[in-house]
């Protein structure tokens, strides 16, 4: 597998690193959140489901086309991280086949009230989040799939992966569906940045400077790419470690 994401850590993740920096989240907080938060989630009934998979014995059904597998699948997550990353990184117009979640602009007549100002961003920012929901969720389910004739460790692995979703997957889309409202702080910091900058050298507002190197409205669009980057990180890590526990399996074989 080429390129890697880098492995994320409950305390540690690229997505929490990214938020204290932008001194959006507290640091205590982002490193206790998801041990809290997972005990909260998973509930009396949940337990009962990952127990039963847990003590569940799988047959043995591997194959010989499994390695062949482990290709195919090792490919097609190198695409969709390709394709996520591109769509994030690419303003403007879409290429052809691929993703079209286009970078809102600034225009001459734009309003000057902050909600209205920052709606068209929350947007692209949700835009992406469904992208991301649609192809990584589908990404998962085939990387499960193919666990189905491996080892009867990988397959009880898939199955405990699919539980997991089940339970996890509403609760996490409502904690990522925040990072908009988190990156409304940036924007309002930025914007008043750019509001001071402005009185203090008694210039006139021109909106389409805004995006202009080092103009607040572009260092604000380069910190949501970056948080884009580090959610897209965290939200491809059930499939990467499928994959990696595929991979292992397929080494061990040889």
């Amino acid at each position: 597998m080429t390129r890697a994401p880098t492995r994320t850590h409950f305390h540690s993740s690229r997505l929490a690193r990214v938020l204290t920096d932008l001194a959006v989240v507290d640091a205590a907080e982002a490193a206790t959140a998801f041990a809290e938060r997972l005990g909260l989630w998973v509930n009396y009934t949940d337990a009962i489901a990952l127990y039963a998979v847990h003590n569940t014995s799988a047959p043995d059904t591997r194959s010989g086309a499994q390695a062949a597998a482990s290709r195919s699948m090792e490919d097609a997550f190198a695409r969709t991280r390709t394709s996520l990353e591109r769509a994030i990184l690419r303003s403007g117009t879409p290429l052809r086949g691929q993703i079209g979640i286009e970078l809102p602009m600034p225009q001459a007549d734009m309003p000057s009230e902050l909600n209205s100002l920052y709606e068209p961003y929350r947007r692209y920012y949700l835009a992406h989040q469904r992208e991301m929901e649609l192809q990584l969720g589908s990404l998962r389910a085939s990387v499960r799939g193919e666990l189905v004739d491996a080892s009867p460790a990988l397959q009880q692995l898939g199955a405990l992966d699919e539980v997991l979703e089940g339970i996890l997957s509403e609760r996490e889309a409502k904690l990522l569906a925040t990072l908009p409202l988190l990156l409304k702080k940036r924007f309002a910091h930025w914007y008043q940045w750019h509001q001071h900058a402005l009185a203090e050298t008694q210039q006139t507002d021109n909106p389409l400077q805004w995006m202009q190197p080092q103009a607040w409205l572009a260092r604000f669009c380069q910190e949501v790419q970056t948080v884009l980057l580090a959610e897209l990180d965290l939200r491809l890590q059930p499939a990467l470690g499928l994959l990696e526990a595929l991979h292992k399996e397929k080494e061990k074989q040889r």
